[in-house]
């Protein structure tokens, strides 16, 4: 495998085209950051809710195209997680998946060697599509984690908004690691979360899929369900089987057996992936593109933003109303850093998984 890589890897060309691949993944990123949506789009509506359904969970639909009911808080604290950028309000999942991420944050701590997690984006209230950053994390079985470990203090709400992401990536090389931020500890973390039998797919940037092909020398059972996917270079995304029991949820086909260091991770390395489309037939008419609404989603979903709304975060908070408030207490003292010790900024994640 990594002589078909070392091959694709010779035909993208000199640095200079992978810095203006990585240049046009930012800049791209940061355009689709910036489209606002319609107001009556599904975006919007699901955007505007600030609180989830009373009742039970209940996923309806597929990963990228449905929303959900009962969705539950991850607190801001737990014993080994903190969670991030809490003014998207994104920390709302099915209970099953907080229950991964618990589990993930103990384990890593307790056998990896892994202070602690950082959880990104989990869901909207109701799930639903979001305004930006997303195409799946629709129905509140999909979390992203970093790749930054957690530090030793409790971060203020207003770090939690500004630490930059560290990208694993190397600068001016193409999807290259670098190996001064990769630590035998990131890939304990990743097996860990794969050895799960709830988690489905783990989505890492190729890079990523490639360092641990190479270098992994434990159990590689679980090592298929790391799937390449350009971005995901300073965070991982966790993807979790449909519930037992819920029916509305539309499952996603199983990985294929093997583990994934074949052609077809060697494909994410060629020039394959950034080929133009081909051109439309002469009397092919043009599709216009348009926004999803409400009535694209299941049915169920237009039943989901008119039930009555829980009372309060603290009422709809995984592990009861008292973990609700942990951020309410002062935070411990932040040490101090040098320059050299700040992480260096990487590109925004650009989270938009294939359902490979």
């Amino acid at each position: 495998m990594a002589f078909r890589i070392a091959q694709a890897l010779s035909s993208i060309g000199k640095l200079a085209l992978a810095a203006a691949i990585g240049a046009s993944l930012v800049a791209g990123d940061v355009v689709a950051q910036q489209k606002q949506p319609s107001p009556g789009s599904a975006k919007a509506i699901f955007g505007g809710v600030q609180l989830p359904t009373q009742g039970g969970p209940q996923p309806f639909g597929f990963y990228a195209k449905g929303c959900m009911a009962g969705a539950e808080a991850l607190p801001t604290d737990g014993p080994n997680w903190q969670a991030m950028r809490l003014s998207r309000n994104r920390r709302w999942g099915n209970p099953a998946m907080l229950s991964v991420i618990e589990q993930l944050s103990r384990d890593a701590a307790r056998y990896d060697g892994w202070p602690g997690l950082l959880v990104g984006d989990i869901a909207q209230p109701r799930g639903g599509p979001m305004f930006n950053g997303h195409a799946s994390h629709q129905i509140g079985l999909d979390a992203d984690i970093w790749l930054t470990p957690m530090p030793a203090y409790r971060m203020t709400a207003e770090q939690r908004e500004t630490l930059p992401f560290t990208t694993m990536l190397q600068k001016n090389a193409f999807l290259t690691i670098n190996p001064n931020v990769w630590t035998p500890a990131h890939a304990r973390l990743l097996m860990r979360a794969a050895s799960y039998p709830q988690v489905e797919r783990i989505f890492v940037n190729p890079a990523i899929k490639k360092k641990m092909c190479d270098t992994w020398t434990g159990d590689r059972t679980n090592l298929g369900k790391l799937r390449p996917e350009y971005g995901h270079d300073s965070h991982f995304h966790i993807r979790i089987k449909c519930p037992p029991g819920a029916a509305g949820c539309k499952p996603q086909a199983p990985v294929a057996s093997g583990d994934g260091c074949d052609k077809s991770l060697a494909w994410w390395f060629s020039p394959a992936p950034w080929a133009k489309p081909k051109p439309p037939k002469p009397d092919a008419k043009p599709v216009k593109p348009r926004e999803v609404m409400v009535s694209d989603l299941p049915k169920a979903c237009q039943a989901v933003l008119d039930a009555p709304s829980v009372s309060s975060v603290r009422a709809a908070t995984y592990g009861g109303g008292s973990a609700a408030e942990a951020l309410g207490v002062a935070p411990a003292a932040e040490p101090a850093a040098s320059d050299e010790e700040l992480p260096p900024v990487g590109p925004v994640p650009d989270d938009k998984p294939g359902f490979q």
